[in-house]
């Protein structure tokens, strides 16, 4: 998924029936205070992407004789808001979160375990369809992979002059630095998008047991390989060739504004931003990410986006047909030609849309060095003191060495008094 350090509700989206629902009152969320019903579910959907599923809904609408309510909200935050309106009745039917929020939601209760067969989890991707399990038990559908991709600027550099490795790319960026002109920029005082370099040199988040499941006693940010990569991090804050305004919070706005602007010849980003970017009028490129030093590919994380049922849905049962009817072949395709968001079902990947989205195609070969975001509980424990440890090295203020073990001991303690 997209790691955002705050979350912002997008402006309410209404499809199907205009009105707003009861907010605040006792009552359902399908009535209003009459017990007039307005809807038969209610859809939290992601951010800006409500028009990838608007004929769907349309149609699911029409064949069920229902009427259903969506809502575009930041899709990082719907457990966070799920957890005050699901208990009062305000809140969705379905919901659509990052894959590595599922093991949280399933041991809050917060969604309902789904009842599809085998045939429909065939569809997807393995990798799409594992992030919705837990214990062997499906819990979602995915609706769309991401991965991060190296977007660069055509005007200031040519595919064929595109640096190979991440030394390449450091040597370059020294070389073209002035006070408002940068090389390549990345947001690597973050785990998201650091253990992209990290793990290329040995570094894991948790290791695995036998049956594939997550060893959250056995933490990789700060043996060898992880100080090894953060080295190689350390390097482009100490040298100067990041701006120190993209450490922190409003790194990313940062990151985002030097690139449209054209003061910036590359960065690593997701797909979140090929419309973003091309709306800003950047004549850009996409590629996977590079080589590091020692001759191993960059690795990123694949963030699925998943359609899940609500444990406070009061038609959970339709709620249910819907996810399924939502996320099958045929929408899926609809709502990657309106939104661009790379569908999770494994044949899509050969449709002539798709394999001709360059965009898509770099997703689709980063894929390959990629790893899913633990879906665990214990995941929640990590981002934080990973990243201030990331963020002290950026900052000049610590070592790999110093910082990373402390860190993994932060995270050790906080499991632990979790899981008390």
């Amino acid at each position: 998924m997209k790691k955002m350090t705050t979350f912002v509700l997008a402006s309410s989206m209404v499809l199907g029936l205009a009105a707003c629902g009861p907010k605040g009152d006792s009552l359902s969320s399908s009535q209003d205070k009459s017990g007039n019903k307005e809807y038969d579910l209610l859809v939290w959907e992601d951010q800006s992407k409500s028009s990838g599923i608007e004929e769907a809904v349309k149609t699911f609408e029409k064949e069920n004789d229902v009427k259903i309510k969506v809502i575009e909200k930041a899709y990082g935050g719907q457990i966070e808001d799920l957890r005050l309106d699901g208990p009062a009745g305000t809140g969705p039917d379905v919901i659509t979160i990052p894959g590595d929020q599922i093991g949280t939601a399933v041991t809050e209760g917060l969604i309902k375990e789904l009842a599809v067969d085998k045939a429909t989890q065939d569809i997807y991707t393995e990798s799409a369809m594992q992030s919705q399990m837990v214990d062997g038990k499906v819990y979602g559908l995915p609706k769309a992979v991401e991965t991060q991709i190296l977007y660069y600027n055509k005007a200031l550099m040519k595919e064929a002059d595109l640096p190979k490795t991440v030394d390449e790319w450091f040597a370059y960026s020294k070389e073209v630095k002035t006070d408002d002109s940068y090389g390549l920029l990345a947001l690597w005082d973050q785990l998201y998008y650091a253990q992209g370099v990290m793990s290329g040199y040995g570094s894991y988040v948790f290791g695995q047991n036998s049956d594939g499941g997550y060893d959250s006693s056995d933490i990789g940010l700060a043996n060898k390989g992880a100080i090894e990569g953060a080295e190689v991090i350390q390097k482009f804050y100490d040298e100067g060739v990041f701006p120190s305004g993209i450490v922190g919070e409003q790194g990313i706005n940062v990151l985002d504004s030097l690139f449209t602007e054209g003061k910036a010849a590359a960065v690593i980003s997701g797909p979140w931003n090929v419309e973003p970017y091309k709306e800003a009028g950047v004549d850009y490129g996409v590629k996977e990410l590079p080589l590091l030093s020692n001759g191993k590919h960059m690795g990123s994380f694949i963030g699925v986006k998943s359609y899940n049922v609500s444990s406070y849905s009061k038609n959970a049962e339709l709620a249910e047909k819907f996810v399924t009817f939502i996320s099958n072949e045929e929408n899926s395709k609809v709502r990657y030609e309106k939104t661009g968001e790379v569908p999770a079902v494994a044949a899509l990947a050969e449709d002539p849309s798709i394999k001709e989205s360059e965009s898509a195609q770099a997703i689709a070969e980063q894929s390959k060095y990629a790893e899913l975001t633990p879906g665990i509980t214990e995941m929640n424990s990590v981002w934080k003191p990973i990243d201030a440890a990331l963020q002290t090295v950026a900052t000049g203020k610590a070592n790999p060495k110093e910082a990373l073990p402390q860190a993994v001991d932060q995270i050790k303690s906080a499991i632990a008094a979790n899981g008390k």
